[in-house]
């Protein structure tokens, strides 16, 4: 799909200008090419191709089972529909850690085969290592720090995280190395709202939280719980712009209503 002539498209550069000017970045996660062309037509600055879709797209419990190939099938989908929005695009459990150069190919083949502009890794001075080799590639590397669901084994629940010092101080300092690094931007997940706050005034690069407050420079939801078609799903952070589930549960409904009365197709359904 070509870009139009008057549709300019988001860059990290247009990311720190709006941090800049107090100016607050929009993002949604994206999995699949008919969702991702209403969300950039709806104007979303950011298209987060999340390992989320772990979750919500395959049923799985955690982020931790999706592949790089899986990642890269959602991130190629969502790329084709985008004509504005940066694409953001999740390195998945497994492909970053440990190993810095197996990283930065992992990296390299997200770009390479999916057209995504960017990558999301989680961690903080463990994974430094694999974040500036990745950055030497010229390859932009968005941070995630906080509840990092890819360690979930580690932390054994999805709580609140740095609610103690020692923990909120480690964050901050995770988060101007990974500044320093060349981080273009860094989401914060599940925090109390002051030390966010207190992060995003710490740190020049744009703070994108997600349970986090609203003192940070943009916000974070998954598109299927912003929908309400995942229904079980309640946390706190989330307001809730719809509820799909019911809206679809009812179309689903009538059709099949429709379909066993004979009133579907009627005359003017049929050739």
């Amino acid at each position: 799909m070509s870009v139009h002539k008057n549709v300019k498209r988001v860059t990290t550069h247009t990311l720190q200008e709006m941090k800049n000017k107090g100016e607050k970045i929009s993002m949604l996660t994206g999995y699949d090419f008919s969702m991702a062309r209403i969300i950039d037509t709806a104007g979303i600055d950011v298209i987060l191709v999340g390992d989320s879709a772990s979750n919500v797209m395959a049923g799985h419990e955690t982020t931790l089972p999706i592949t790089l190939d899986q990642m890269i099938y959602h991130a190629s989908s969502v790329v084709r529909a985008v004509q504005r929005a940066l694409v953001v695009v999740d390195m998945p459990f497994g492909s970053y850690q440990g190993n810095s150069k197996e990283a930065l190919s992992n990296a390299i083949r997200i770009m390479k085969e999916s057209g995504g502009h960017a990558v999301k890794m989680e961690g903080g001075q463990e994974v430094l290592e694999s974040i500036q080799r990745i950055l030497t590639a010229g390859i932009p590397v968005m941070g995630h720090l906080g509840l990092t669901p890819q360690s979930i084994y580690k932390f054994g629940t999805y709580v609140v995280r740095a609610k103690e010092k020692g923990e909120a101080d480690r964050l901050i300092e995770d988060a101007k190395a990974l500044e320093e690094a060349g981080c273009f931007a860094l989401v914060l997940e599940k925090i109390p709202a002051d030390l966010a706050t207190l992060v995003a005034k710490a740190v020049h690069i744009p703070i994108i939280g997600i349970g986090a407050g609203g003192g940070v420079d943009g916000q974070v939801l998954v598109v299927h719980d912003m929908l309400g078609i995942n229904n079980e799903f309640n946390p706190r952070f989330l307001r809730k712009y719809h509820n799909l589930y019911q809206e679809m549960l009812g179309a689903f409904q009538n059709y099949i209503e429709d379909v066993k009365s004979g009133s579907f197709p009627n005359e003017d359904e049929q050739y």
